[in-house]
């Protein structure tokens, strides 16, 4: 038996484990909902925190809920300040400007990370400068970090900063990146918006760096339907709090010294991603279960591997990303199709910022790696109010659009149907479904 036939047998084994998503819908007395791609877990700890913000009528500069947000974000951290923005490209613009990065300067960030990293250097005038990704966690390389660091100061015009931005929910490798950023002089921003929750080296998500970024938005791991917040030193911190509310001197309010902007965190959103924060260990335990379920899987399928979220810590789960070697499979494209074909939301892995056409003259080290993630990842839906359910026909429907399926007939299903815990209200609720026949795998 040569390898291709192999292969073959080993995914129909599999396929036989796990019904297909035609087959479990077909049991539902109702079309199934569409599974998106990360649905935040908000419930009544959300609901009441935002009446309880309603019902107090709060009116005039005060803001208790975002103050009491902000202290949350400095115990989770360990950061001397915290304030809290209306989006995360807010923190990022004004952790740039605190750290003072000018028109003309360089920045360092990875080739793979959200747009409102670059576009924020954008905002102020800078340079982006691209980092290739490594290979096995998706977050910049140390290695190639360091040889443009040194490239740079040999050159003698060193970067006015280095950007990282966790990928996927881990942290980059933050031992070795802080060690060559203080070597070269050059003061390090954490991106963290994707790995709240996660540790390096028994150290969290935002404590890492100079100034340390975070994000609320609604595809986040802890949202408040939007928010950010910059942590890190309180005269840095301070500086971006007055530059947050129009340049405002806070001991004089009717004074500004400087060109500010509008970013100051509601009370509203801050009520709400405050509520989810406190929960964020349990969060957490869900989206690794989800991801630990999509590897037990993926493990047994030829050409499909996962992005390790564990490499360089403890990721928190927040997006799971699979590759797909596409001379084995058809393309991660051709498969999402096939998935929102069964009402599943997928989407591509991240495109490098370098292949941006309004980044594209931007200087970069590398790019070979981020250039593969791109072309064979593929992320999965992961949000932690997803169900076991909901997961079984995430995999149903990407095993059945990997290579064609068995006769549907012969196969079972491997769901279990205890009563879960439903991370919204954190309260045991009967599966939807509990009521169809299962059948264990051996």
């Amino acid at each position: 038996m040569n390898d291709a036939t192999s292969d073959t047998t080993q995914l129909g084994r599999l396929q036989q484990q796990v019904s297909p998503a035609s087959q479990l819908i077909s049991q539902l007395t109702s079309p199934p909902e569409t599974i998106p791609l990360c649905s935040p877990a908000v419930g009544s700890a959300e609901r009441d925190a935002l009446l309880a913000v309603l019902d107090s009528n709060w009116t005039g500069s005060t803001k208790p809920a975002a103050e009491a947000f902000e202290e949350q974000l400095l115990k989770l951290t360990g950061a001397e300040a915290a304030v809290a923005v209306t989006t995360g490209s807010a923190a990022l613009h004004l952790g740039l400007i605190a750290l003072g990065v000018n028109r003309g300067d360089t920045v360092i960030l990875p080739s793979l990370a959200p747009i409102e990293s670059a576009n924020a250097v954008r905002y102020v005038g800078g340079n982006p400068m691209f980092i290739d990704c490594d290979p096995a966690t998706a977050n910049i390389d140390p290695h190639l970090l360091n040889m443009a660091l040194r490239g740079l100061a040999n050159g003698g015009a060193p970067p006015a900063a280095v950007m990282s931005a966790d990928a996927y929910g881990s942290c980059a490798d933050y031992s070795r990146i802080e060690a060559i950023c203080r070597h070269y002089g050059v003061p390090l921003i954490e991106d963290a918006s994707a790995s709240l929750g996660a540790t390096h080296n028994d150290r969290p998500a935002g404590s890492f760096g100079v100034l340390a970024v975070l994000n609320f938005d609604n595809e986040r791991l802890v949202t408040g339907g939007g928010g950010g917040a910059l942590v890190g030193p309180r005269h840095i911190v301070e500086r971006a709090r007055s530059l947050a509310d129009q340049g405002r001197r806070p001991s004089r309010p009717s004074t500004y010294d400087e060109v500010g902007y509008s970013y100051a965190l509601s009370n509203l959103l801050a009520a709400v991603a405050s509520a989810q924060l406190s929960r964020l260990d349990q969060i957490v335990e869900r989206t690794r279960a989800i991801n630990a379920r999509y590897a037990s899987i993926i493990a047994l399928v030829p050409g499909v591997s996962l992005v390790d979220i564990d490499r360089d810590g403890h990721g928190n789960g927040w997006l799971s990303v699979a590759h797909i070697d596409r001379s084995v499979h058809p393309t991660p494209g051709e498969i999402g199709r096939r998935m929102a074909e069964h009402g599943i939301e997928t989407r591509p892995a991240m495109k490098p910022l370098h292949r941006q056409k309004h980044l594209s003259e931007c200087r970069r080290v590398g790019g070979v790696a981020s250039e593969m993630h791109f072309s064979s990842g593929l992320v999965l839906p992961s949000g932690a109010s997803m169900t076991n359910f909901d997961q079984e026909r995430v995999i149903s429907s990407l095993l059945a659009a990997l290579r064609p399926s068995p006769d549907p007939l012969s196969q079972v299903s491997v769901i279990d149907l205890n009563t879960e815990l439903d991370i919204r209200s954190a309260q045991p609720r009967q599966r939807r479904d509990s009521r169809l026949p299962t059948q264990r795998a051996a």
